[in-house]
């Protein structure tokens, strides 16, 4: 029995198996390409942590904004899923130091000294 029917020098010299060789060579490349893990946001923040876990968890924000007792931490273009198309902005709001609201959305000021997340999705 001959598993792969395609690899032999005929198949090839007629041409009948190049056109599935191309499109499994594509197809693997664009599920690898959808696999891309670099800057993606893990679960594992939660609220009561501290801004040093955070950090320790995410690494240094890329952006902070201060507003009274709040810091809302920004972490610009990061992924959300494993798919490469679902980016958006996470960021962790933090009162006196602690984390009490955090996903992606916009940060938006509430009142003189108060910063709220509005979840885009």
């Amino acid at each position: 029995m001959d598993f792969f029917p395609c690899i032999n020098t005929v198949s090839f010299r007629k041409g009948g198996c190049v056109k599935l060789l191309i499109f499994v060579v594509v197809l693997s490349a664009a599920l690898l390409a959808g696999c891309v893990t670099g800057g993606q946001i893990r679960s594992g923040i939660h609220q009561d942590m501290t801004k040093q876990q955070v950090v320790a968890a995410l690494g240094r924000p890329d952006g902070v904004r201060t507003s009274g007792n709040y810091e809302a931490l920004e972490y610009a273009n990061r992924l959300i899923s494993g798919w490469s198309w679902d980016r958006a902005d996470y960021y962790v709001i933090l009162k006196d130091g602690v984390v009490t609201s955090y996903g992606p959305g916009q940060v938006r000021q509430e009142g003189p000294k108060t910063l709220v997340l509005v979840p885009v999705r």
